[in-house]
């Protein structure tokens, strides 16, 4: 059951608690294409596990026609690729809404971009065989908890039309090396253009259902108004625009100081469902077309800039993004329960003197 903290009420010790086991990625770091391992958002649900390589396996059951079992040594010996991606959690934004729900506090940060490398995950089912009749594919990793009142390992599913994909990949490196423990070593899911919660770490096992999986990560995570709705089920990343807060920074209140004149604002874009094909930029509730860079890749964000003439005094700057299919960010967030697919604007308060 979701909690809502009420009218101005601050930050809980539980949601302190959970900020201080995840981190997210300053957002200077949106100057670099692909982020730095050490620099990248972080979120683990339950307690990183312990991960013996040498006796690790990861099973391929269920309704297939011949079951695998594999070491690290026999995904690492398949075909591999490198492919940039970018990731943000369902919950970035959270802490901006109002009531706000209790849960990992995340205001703009939870987002980051790196090279994995792996194998593509068609070819491993294609070798297990999938029956005609799966209709889900559920990975389950070695991380156990409990939430809801219900003891687990986190577990979710993909329909086989996703699970299948090209560029879906089980991966063993981040960046050129292997996976630190924290980002789900020695195996992790990667399924390009979805939110974070789908990118199963320290995977187990996955296993094909001929009924549909309900288990508790894979239904928590919907847009729902109230407890008790069935909802949308959270999938493909909404389309978001970050800038790196110009000039430097107060200490406490973050509010960034520049002087006048010329004053470049750079940033990145992204989106899970259609290509990014517009940003602009607000200044005081006038908006500005932003130069369109190279994206880092097919499934990874785009860079953009605008060059803003400042005058002295305060202002506030925006930035929102627009993917080829006509979505733009909101200016105003339409509220959701679990405070999921946040992509309402961001704003950065700048003093020019």
């Amino acid at each position: 059951m979701t909690q809502l903290a009420a009218p101005g009420e601050g930050i809980t010790y539980e949601e302190l608690q959970l900020a201080t086991r995840n981190r997210g990625m300053p957002l200077e770091g949106l100057r670099y294409d692909v982020t730095p391992v050490g620099l990248h958002y972080l979120l683990v649900h339950f307690d990183i596990p312990a991960v013996d390589p040498d006796t690790w396996r990861l099973a391929i059951d269920g309704a297939v026609a011949t079951p695998l079992h594999l070491t690290l040594d026999d995904v690492r010996s398949r075909p591999a690729r490198t492919v940039p991606v970018t990731l943000e959690c369902a919950g970035n934004g959270r802490a901006r809404l109002s009531p706000r729900p209790i849960s990992q506090p995340w205001l703009l940060e939870a987002v980051g971009t790196a090279e994995w490398t792996g194998t593509p995950l068609r070819g491993i089912l294609d070798d297990a065989g999938l029956g005609d009749d799966v209709v889900d594919v559920v990975f389950t990793g070695a991380d156990r908890g409990v939430q809801g009142d219900l003891e687990q390992a986190y577990q979710r599913a993909l329909p086989p039309s996703e699970a299948l994909r090209d560029e879906v990949m089980l991966v063993y490196e981040m960046n050129g090396r292997p996976l630190e423990p924290q980002h789900g070593f020695p195996l992790r899911l990667i399924v390009p253009g979805w939110y974070g919660m789908t990118h199963v770490k320290w995977l187990t096992r996955i296993e094909a259902m001929t009924t549909p999986f309900a288990g508790y990560q894979h239904e928590a995570y919907r847009y729902i108004q109230a407890e008790g709705e069935q909802g949308e089920p959270v999938t493909r990343m909404k389309v978001r625009a970050l800038m790196v807060p110009p000039g430097v920074p107060d200490f406490f209140t973050r509010t960034r100081l520049v002087g006048p004149g010329i004053v470049p604002i750079t940033g990145r874009a992204w989106c899970g469902t259609a290509p990014v094909a517009r940003v602009e930029v607000g200044v005081d509730g006038e908006w500005r077309e932003a130069v369109l860079g190279a994206a880092t890749g097919p499934w990874a964000w785009r860079q953009w800039s605008f060059d803003w003439e400042a005058s002295r005094g305060d202002h506030v700057v925006m930035c929102r993004a627009t993917d080829a299919n006509g979505n733009t960010q909101p200016v105003e967030q339409p509220w959701n329960l679990n405070g999921m697919g946040n992509n309402l604007v961001q704003e950065v308060r700048v003093q020019v003197r």
